[in-house]
């Protein structure tokens, strides 16, 4: 509130002075929109919409771990022992200069499986762990 000062026979004005409050929004405009810009992201690596088609004779050197919905492993189609996982994609990945995986889970298998599934390849070095579609 302000008071006037001259001939005026109130004495007192009841107009609000609005200069504060108008300094006080644009400080909060100038502070939403600095926190509205400050964003956390996640890296992702989205698949190429148009792959190259492989022909049917190409050899692979593609890893692919499949769990399965009792709980049990296969390599490349080939059964592993979860006791023998570790060591088995160790003694894999250690030579490999790329270290990529592919970890397909069956559907009716339990997603703590196939995650840790995904803890036991990172374990045995693997740097890239990629989910195969279907």
């Amino acid at each position: 509130m302000g008071a006037s000062v001259g001939n005026n026979s109130s004495g007192l004005n009841n107009e609000p002075n609005v200069v504060p409050m108008i300094d006080i929004m644009l400080v909060l405009l100038v502070i939403f929109i600095l926190v509205q810009q400050v964003r956390k992201a996640i890296d992702i690596q989205l698949p190429d919409p148009t792959p190259a088609v492989a022909t049917a004779n190409a050899a692979s050197n593609q890893i692919v771990l499949e769990v399965f919905a009792n709980g049990t492993y296969a390599v490349n189609r080939e059964p592993v022992d979860s006791t023998a996982l570790p060591k088995f994609l160790k003694d894999i990945y250690d030579p490999r200069p790329e270290k990529i995986i592919f970890v397909k889970g069956d559907p009716k298998a339990e997603f703590q499986a196939i995650i840790r599934a995904m803890d036991i390849a990172r374990g045995a070095g693997v740097r890239v762990i990629g989910v195969p579609p279907g």
